[in-house]
């Protein structure tokens, strides 16, 4: 019994010192030697820039080809919700980049989202781009004809543009939040081969 209780003593101790090897790695950065091992920020650094995505939102859509449909992107790029970037994107079914535009995360903000827009915290206003995001590519934001037929052209839409699409009675617009709090009107013009602004 003396022979077979010795080896397994010694294999248990191995094992007891080899787990306080690794407690003392871990806690080896810390300066007290009693807390837990946690990251610091400065560990975190380089991690999270301009370019990070925090979320991303897609739809498909008819747009440029009414046989096939166009991919809707909308990107939300930065290091913080309320600071960050959206790049809005059209690619069509071939690859092909129709249109791509950069919005500020607030222009995502509907204030009807919020209690009391005046007092809204930080968080109160990344809930409410998040749910911007949501909403973004709803269905009644598409319209076709892109350009009513009783519509007249607006002073600050290239005219040339506004006029490709209006004869285009199969023309899909799509309406969105832009720089601003505007609301924009897109539309892919078959006659110039590209996606135009026609609303703004």
């Amino acid at each position: 019994m003396k022979k077979l209780s010795l080896p397994t003593c010694g294999a248990l101790c191995l094992l007891q010192l080899a787990s306080c090897i690794n407690t003392e790695r871990e806690v080896g950065t810390s300066k007290n030697a009693d807390r837990v091992f946690t990251p610091t920020p400065e560990a975190n650094r380089g991690r999270v820039s301009e370019r990070t995505v925090l979320r991303t939102v897609n739809m498909a859509h008819a747009f440029s080809n009414p046989r096939s449909k166009d991919n809707f992107v909308l990107q939300l790029r930065g290091p913080k919700i309320a600071t960050a970037q959206a790049y809005f994107m059209i690619i069509s079914s071939t690859g092909d980049t129709l249109r791509k535009e950069i919005i500020p995360a607030s222009a995502l903000i509907n204030e009807r989202d919020l209690d009391d827009p005046q007092a809204a915290t930080v968080r109160d206003k990344e809930i409410a781009i998040l749910q911007g995001m949501n909403s973004f590519f709803r269905e009644d934001r598409f319209v076709q004809p892109a350009v009513p037929r009783t519509a007249t052209q607006p002073e600050n839409v290239d005219a040339q543009s506004w006029n490709s699409v209006k004869e285009d009675t199969r023309a899909v617009g799509f309406d969105y939040p832009s720089a601003g709090g505007r609301e924009r009107r897109v539309a892919y013009s078959k006659k110039l081969g590209r996606a135009v602004v026609i609303a703004e």
